[in-house]
């Protein structure tokens, strides 16, 4: 079996804006559109006369005109107009193979947004779309299909290509609902978004994003976010 492609894009340095903040603390950002992650990749943003030393992990969403929509930021004190500093886009992305027909995006314990851009990219190959959340969002086209998390057993069951978003401090319970005994009945490929803070962006390797797989040491800011779910159990 091919291994699951990935996008690595070359990381660039640039200037953005925030036109818009919407209602679930998702941002519009303005910006150049080598500077736009893909699904599941991020840029690490920082505010033009900010007081913070850090940097801020900014996910796509959605598309929107001359930028994107962001997944949802909360405690960000950004307003429209203000001004970004911006690098990336950085990390591996989602990458939904060419044979998938039955595609299931589950977020396993919070909002969607880190999934929804896979939509228009399942949709555009011929795919079924199941969206699997307890949480809603806007802009879910009426040709997708969306169940509560209670479901996600029997939608990855469903599937031929999955894909999750799950904090790092969810692994566990995450492992258990989709452990090997569930792989056996499993799509014949899933990935999975793994949120961390992730201060460095792949920079300094801080360690504050470290996860272990295999017994081995990862950072998920640049060995993720997005990882083989494989690679997990």
């Amino acid at each position: 079996m091919p291994p699951l492609r990935v996008n690595i894009s070359p990381m660039k340095l640039g200037a953005g804006q925030l036109f818009e903040i919407y209602l679930d603390c998702s941002f519009g950002v303005i910006c150049p559109p080598e500077l736009i992650p893909s699904p599941g990749q991020y840029l690490l943003a920082h505010a033009g006369g900010s007081d913070s030393p850090l940097a801020v992990p900014v996910f796509f969403s959605d598309s929107a005109p001359n930028g994107f929509r962001s997944a949802p930021l909360r405690n960000i004190d950004w307003q429209p107009g203000t001004r970004l500093n911006l690098r990336g886009p950085l990390g591996h992305g989602f990458s939904i193979p060419q044979f998938a027909r039955k595609v299931a995006l589950i977020a396993f314990d919070e909002s969607p947004a880190r999934l929804h851009g896979l939509i228009s990219i399942a949709l555009r190959q011929g795919s079924e779309v199941v969206l699997v959340s307890n949480s809603i969002i806007d802009n879910v086209p009426e040709d997708v299909e969306v169940q509560p998390i209670q479901a996600m057993l029997e939608i990855y069951q469903w599937a031929d290509y999955a894909a999750f978003d799950v904090g790092r401090e969810n692994l566990k319970p995450w492992r258990e609902k989709f452990g090997r005994k569930e792989q056996a009945k499993s799509p014949r490929e899933a990935q999975v978004l793994v949120r961390a803070p992730m201060p460095c962006g792949a920079l300094a390797e801080c360690g504050v994003c470290a996860l272990t797989i295999r017994h081995e040491w990862k950072m998920i800011c640049k060995d993720g976010p997005v990882f083989a779910m494989k690679d997990l159990l």
